[in-house]
């Protein structure tokens, strides 16, 4: 983008933006927080008033708005269940430990499968997958920089592993 064009970028965003600010007045935003305040005000004290305390069902639970009895209604079909159902069977404290006890044991059990797999995610080293995850990504790393440098000079791969073992000092040390 050229200098001239760039400047007059700007000039344009600037004069939007300022008089995007210069509609804003800081009067008028304080007038409207102060009336909504006012209102909500107003509606809480509507609220209070208006507040009636909950009808209690025959279990001692707040009865909700259009709650009926299902079991009443549908207690005739044959599909119907009415027996164990969950929230309504009342246990005994032998049942209800025995279940704490069974989910305690499988909390266990997922926590330590869970730390297990986290540990066995962490390796590095050794056949797991991040190990020869990280050894395929080095393997196409250094196979396209050897492919690089033999378009660049000429020489092969072998051959570049030979110069590399020469200026290392493996190879060549008799001649």
């Amino acid at each position: 983008m050229h200098k001239a064009s760039r400047s007059a970028a700007l000039l344009i965003l600037s004069s939007a933006l300022f008089q995007c600010v210069e509609g804003f007045s800081t009067s008028s935003f304080l007038v409207r927080t102060t009336t909504q305040l006012k209102a909500t005000k107003e509606d809480a004290e509507k609220m209070a008033e208006s507040f009636e305390e909950p009808k209690l069902t025959e279990a001692g639970l707040p009865e909700l708005k259009g709650d009926f009895d299902w079991d009443a209604k549908f207690g005739g079909d044959e599909d119907w269940i009415t027996e164990d159902v969950p929230g309504k069977v009342v246990l005994d404290d032998v049942t209800l430990a025995q279940q704490v006890t069974a989910l305690d044991q499988l909390e266990t059990k997922w926590r330590k499968d869970r730390l297990r797999a986290e540990y066995d995610d962490s390796k590095k080293v050794g056949f797991v997958g991040e190990a020869e995850l990280l050894n395929g990504r080095f393997a196409m790393f250094f196979l396209a920089t050897g492919l690089l440098t033999e378009l660049w000079t000429g020489i092969s791969l072998p051959g570049q592993v030979e110069e590399m073992l020469r200026i290392g000092g493996f190879i060549g040390f008799g001649e």
